[in-house]
């Protein structure tokens, strides 16, 4: 990785880029993955690179349906295992949930390259898409998922989601909470719960909410209840648009 001093201003920015590279050059991330990691990284500059109060609240939310799920599921992405692979398998341990691989850009090499990245950060089980259980809506590779894993969820949290997945994933009677840095994207609109973050600042920040709210999950149902996921798109688009 580029050595960068932890004094540099865009310090955690060019970290992450050279995550992300590392991804692609491991087999992890598709080099498409590259443009889209570009893309959330210019909302994440007009967000000022910080959490917001509409992020922790969404991701309070995210936490408590986390919670409060009967069968939560983790699914992975490639630029998910490249830039918060060690905390995706410790929040799926948190929440009793199955990690699972799931891309658009497939080849079955590069779901097993993620799976065996997962396993080196940690993950005991990783689950695979399989020909066996197929996802309604949609008519991409990622209609493919594993029986005992997205297509049995009730709860499916997608870090870094294609549009069309989510709202087959939503169309399927699922609950999704995703993380997504542009407000407006089809993703977020179509998200249970959306938290408007970087990713690398979400995961670490919802692992603190979830180990709050584990033991309570009377008080994780109520607060669900009075989530409003609009209006918190409603401020992260404000804050896109005026910088604040």
């Amino acid at each position: 990785m580029t050595d960068v001093p932890a004094t540099h201003p865009r310090y955690a920015s060019l970290r992450t880029r050279d995550a992300i590279v590392a991804g692609v050059e491991k087999g992890v991330t598709s080099i498409h993955g590259l443009v889209a990691h570009g893309r959330g990284e210019a909302f994440d500059y007009l967000l000022g690179e910080r959490s917001h109060d509409f992020a922790l609240d969404a991701t309070d939310a995210a936490a408590a349906m986390l919670v409060a799920a009967e069968r939560p599921v983790v699914s992975v992405n490639g630029n998910a295992a490249a830039l918060v692979p060690g905390e995706l398998v410790a929040l799926a341990a948190a929440v009793a949930a199955p990690l699972e691989v799931n891309i658009f850009h497939a080849s079955k090499e590069r779901e097993r390259t993620i799976r065996e990245h997962m396993e080196a950060h940690g993950a005991p089980d990783v689950l695979m898409p399989t020909r066996h259980a197929v996802l309604d809506h949609i008519d991409s590779n990622r209609r493919f998922v594993n029986p005992d894993g997205i297509q049995a969820a009730d709860v499916v949290f997608v870090p870094l989601e294609d549009g069309d997945r989510c709202r087959a994933l939503v169309r399927s009677g699922k609950r999704v909470i995703t993380v997504d840095l542009n407000p407006m994207s089809r993703t977020a609109r179509t998200a249970t719960v959306t938290i408007v973050d970087n990713v690398i600042r979400a995961l670490p920040l919802l692992l603190e909410r979830v180990g709050a709210r584990r033991d309570d999950t009377g008080a994780a149902r109520a607060l669900l209840d009075r989530y409003d996921n609009e209006r918190v798109l409603r401020a992260a688009e404000a804050a896109v648009r005026t910088g604040r």
